[in-house]
């Protein structure tokens, strides 16, 4: 089917309301969950085939994270989906005021390649459970799991409520021309401006889940041995690409050497053996080419091996390296981790400021004054204190950027209120109707009107 008809489908069945009554989103959510886990083993083979990504690690940050969430929003939904009263002003009586949330109607979900069934399907969730019909474009550059996403939503749902369009560019393109009523894009700043250019001519809302250079601060007061294993975990997983991955770290100059020795005792822990067949690769030869090149700034201390074959690089930390290098300029996406020496803090918090706000900041320290200094004075999505990666994986916290790194949130409730519009709503009495607001106005009603107003 065309794209534009699969778009004049879906607003006719929209304007059915038919997607609105709680039981059809539950119903579509629970659907969803089962198709997901009739084609496990399938998941699992396409992103080994796109990624060398293991079935835990696939159940991990993919499938399971979107079972999660969709049972999170089956538990929530009948709540989210009520009237919420607020208070009316003395001045508004006898009415009563409340805010009622609606769906926004056909919404487009663009999908990066690095988590490419879960950053389809978790948008996807909240799109059924705020009442939507929904296009899914997943990406190209995971074209295994391409072809399972459209599987999993082709024989699961009408493309009249919900499609897949695969394909690159030029279906990108085409999908950016029609006009929705929300835009949901995951991936680079620099597609995120086509994106919202896009998206400005038919004045539609968009969110944007981009990303950057998130910056890791180790200082002399943490546990080093904990924060290299909880680093590591952020740069192993998923080989680095990871949109909130540690993308860089301030090391106190104190505690460096300790740090590359922890650092590599957490890898030996992680592959016993060396043995490194398991671990993700980079997704393709033109991702894989631009990371092993920033491999060439600094000094190597730990790691540095590649394979040209298998497109894999070796978990590895860079020392002495300069701001104006590549891998500081950049966005590595891969297992590579400069070092910056610091002593003090304030070096940290100033060289963060100067430059784009991060989509994460993690943060290891026992100081309660640093904490309270880096947080009071830094802007970024969100992140963690003596942890990395993990606040994504909390259906109680909204996701998302800030200024470079993303507009928008999503996650839990957040998913919802994403894919709705909250309508402020009025209800007002024929029983009394106050004089005070009508002409002629006069000293009196003056004096009223302040007195209330003050």
């Amino acid at each position: 089917m065309e794209i534009r008809e699969i778009m004049a489908q879906q607003r006719a069945f929209f304007r059915t309301d038919s997607t609105r009554p709680v039981k059809f989103r539950k119903t579509m959510l629970n659907e969803l969950a089962n198709a997901i886990r009739r084609n496990e083993q399938a998941i699992n083979d396409a992103m080994m085939a796109d990624m060398n990504k293991v079935p835990m690690e696939v159940y991990m940050t993919e499938t399971g994270i979107v079972l999660d969430e969709i049972k999170y929003h089956l538990k929530h939904i009948d709540k989210w989906m009520k009237d919420a009263k607020v208070r009316t002003p003395l001045t508004h009586f006898p009415a009563r005021s409340f805010v009622s949330p609606e769906p926004k109607g056909c919404v487009l979900i663009m999908a990066p390649w690095n988590y490419p069934l879960q950053l389809c399907l978790m948008p996807l969730v909240g799109a059924i459970s705020a009442g939507c019909t929904a296009v899914i474009k997943p990406s190209a550059y995971a074209p295994e799991v391409s072809k399972v996403v459209a599987k999993i939503v082709g024989e699961t749902f009408n493309e009249r409520y919900i499609a897949v369009v695969e394909g690159g560019r030029e279906e990108n393109s085409a999908l950016l021309e029609e006009k929705f009523d929300h835009i949901f894009f995951t991936g680079s700043q620099a597609v995120g401006h086509t994106v919202m250019e896009a998206a400005a001519k038919h004045l539609t809302p968009v969110t944007l889940e981009l990303g950057g250079k998130s910056p890791v601060i180790v200082d002399d007061t943490a546990d080093i041995a904990i924060a290299a294993r909880r680093i590591a975990f952020g740069k192993v997983l998923n080989a680095g690409q990871t949109c909130v991955e540690p993308d860089y770290m301030f090391i106190h100059r104190d505690v460096k050497e300790n740090f590359i020795y922890e650092y590599r005792k957490a890898l030996e822990e992680f592959f016993p053996g060396g043995d490194k067949s398991d671990m993700n690769v980079i997704i393709n030869d033109k991702h894989y080419e631009r990371v092993k090149r920033l491999l060439g700034c600094g000094r190597t201390v730990l790691g540095g091996g590649f394979n040209d074959e298998r497109r894999f690089i070796e978990p590895t930390l860079l020392e002495d390296v300069n701001i104006s290098d590549p891998v500081m300029q950049e966005e590595i996406f891969g297992p590579v981790l400069p070092m910056l020496v610091y002593k003090d803090i304030e070096t940290c918090i100033e060289y963060i400021k100067d430059n784009d706000k991060p989509l994460a900041l993690y943060l290891f320290t026992k100081d309660k004054f640093t904490i309270k200094k880096v947080l009071g004075s830094c802007s970024f999505g969100g992140g963690c204190i003596n942890d990395t990666i993990m606040h994504v994986a909390s259906h109680h916290m909204p996701f998302g950027g800030v200024g470079a790194s993303g507009m928008g949130c999503y996650h839990g409730k957040a998913s919802f209120n994403t894919f709705s519009h909250h309508r402020s709503i009025l209800k007002n009495s024929f029983r009394f109707d106050l004089p005070i607001r009508y002409r002629p106005y006069d000293e009196n009603k003056e004096t009223l009107v302040r007195f209330f107003l003050k």
